[in-house]
């Protein structure tokens, strides 16, 4: 299979993540959109590695999904507490965290 299809695949990866972090306003939405970006680079990667014949890269990816897992952890952290005080959800209505 050639690299095109891949980078193909990436690119709209990438594109639906982006618009999903522009539209939506939930938090977990927002965190799931970026993770669909990180993925999207992360299989960009991976074709470039296969490309080139050398494997350094798998070693970026697993960088970029550890990553993406603290990104996680943080982020759902913050809508549990956003929630448990009962906060607004709505990404515009929050101006500020007040500790």
């Amino acid at each position: 299979m050639d690299i095109e299809w891949y980078l193909v695949l990436s690119a709209l990866l990438f594109a639906t993540g982006f618009l999903g972090v522009m539209i939506r306003r939930n938090p977990v939405v927002i965190l799931l959109c970026l993770e669909l970006m990180l993925s999207a680079g992360a299989l960009a990667l991976l074709a470039f590695s296969r490309m080139l014949g050398n494997q350094d890269a798998q070693v970026f990816v697993l960088i970029v999904l550890v990553v993406a897992a603290c990104e996680v952890v943080v982020g759902l952290g913050l809508v549990v507490a956003m929630y448990r005080r009962r906060l607004p959800l709505d990404v515009d209505e929050v101006k500020e965290l007040k500790g």
